[in-house]
């Protein structure tokens, strides 16, 4: 600009320089008497003025041009700078955001919102076949056979990777199985770490039948990093049962005659009504089988609360008040210690394990390997030997 500046300056000094000399020609001729005249100086085009003109005008565009150049890449940075600031507020935005919580079950419209907001991982854990026919709008398939396939923390911690689930995102899962094999895959996810997992109240096919929305596409999502942190608080296995499961060779308390085979390993009882007892009477073994398979053969000491009596017909699972009313019914203290187990993978246990849940009892553990992993170990089991009708019934 200075160089600009100085060009500007020097041509007006020669323009004064020129202007005087016409002034001081027209003075001269005056004086001599002759006519005054008036001089029109019209420079030549190629004159050293105008040359000199056009060299400052290329300077001052070249300058300008620089100047607007520079203007704009000023503007470029700060509009990245600008751009690159947002960015990192909304990665910080999306560090900080805050999931819903859920609670044991997740109603209908819950759901939904939480769908429409995409704030919610839907896992059906039926098999991939009836999945593809139709599912719950943005659901992942993740059949419960999948699941036992790689039934250990490490394996259960890359499945909720690959389905791109995170920590803190809630998780709803759903079957078509009165929410048996719902519960056991939830029951799953919370013991490696994820607490923020529900179950569905309804199962697919309440869901269709009261109209709500279905799709067949199959999806997919970005796998993610999920941390491990098991929960061994709500896990028991063969031998934190065998501890509980007391077998004394006769209970005199109530009268009831117990004979121990040795190659058997099965005691035997005369009523189902009367229980061993249990030294450890604040922990409680249940068996969520149907009532004759509990009374066939089962662990030794446990109650009888079959799976069938703890859902309705429009939810998998009764009221929190009404199951609490219904446990208590049985001698069942909601300050007591509960261990559900069932005949095989822990479905109907899970099942039972979310019902004291949903009832308010805060001490309860699954047993998922159940009563199979329990006869294959060669433990003791409790049969009845003169069971009649009215024993068929649970009530």
């Amino acid at each position: 600009m200075e160089m600009i500046q100085n060009s500007l300056q020097k041509l007006q000094e020669e323009n004064v320089q020129l202007e005087l000399h016409i002034f001081n020609t027209s003075r001269k001729e005056t004086n001599k008497g002759r006519p005054c005249r008036t001089i029109n100086f019209k420079p030549k085009e190629k004159s050293y003025n105008l040359k000199k003109q056009k060299s400052i005008n290329k300077t001052i565009n070249s300058s300008t041009k620089n100047i607007v150049k520079n203007t704009k890449k000023t503007k470029t940075v700060k509009a990245r700078t600008t751009t690159t600031r947002k960015t990192d507020v909304k990665k910080s935005n999306n560090n900080k955001t805050k999931f819903h919580q859920l609670s044991i079950t997740c109603d209908v419209d819950t759901l939904r919102t939480l769908i429409r907001k995409k704030s919610v991982r839907v896992v059906d854990v039926r098999r991939h076949d009836d999945y593809k026919k139709g599912h719950i709008p943005t659901a992942v398939s993740l059949p419960l056979a999948t699941v036992l396939a790689n039934d250990t923390p490490e394996g259960i911690i890359k499945i909720l990777q690959n389905l791109g689930i995170s920590n803190l995102m809630p998780v709803v899962i759903y079957d078509d199985t009165f929410g048996a094999l719902a519960a056991r895959v939830a029951w799953t996810f919370q013991y490696v770490g994820h607490t923020n997992t529900a179950l569905l109240e309804v199962t697919f096919s309440k869901w269709k039948s009261i109209g709500l929305e279905v799709e067949r596409k199959i999806n997919k999502f970005s796998a993610t990093k999920h941390s491990i942190s098991l929960n061994n608080n709500i896990h028991a296995d063969a031998s934190y049962v065998e501890n509980i499961s007391i077998l004394p060779k006769q209970d005199l308390q109530n009268n009831v005659e117990i004979d121990l085979h040795v190659n058997s390993n099965t005691v035997q009882s005369k009523s189902p009504d009367i229980s061993i007892t249990n030294p450890l009477n604040n922990k409680i073994i249940i068996d969520s089988r149907e009532r004759l398979n509990f009374l066939t053969e089962h662990i030794p000491t446990a109650k009888n609360i079959p799976y069938t009596m703890l859902g309705t017909d429009t939810s998998i699972l009764r009221e929190g008040k009404e199951l609490k009313r219904f446990m208590e019914n049985r001698g069942i203290s909601p300050d007591s210690e509960i261990i559900t187990y069932c005949g095989s993978v822990g479905t109907l246990s899970g099942l039972a394990y979310y019902a004291f849940k949903l009832a308010g009892f805060n001490n309860v553990r699954l047993y998922s390997k159940s009563f199979k992993d329990w006869k294959s170990l060669g433990k003791p089991k409790q049969e009845f030997k003169e069971a009649n009708y009215w024993d068929l019934s649970a009530e």
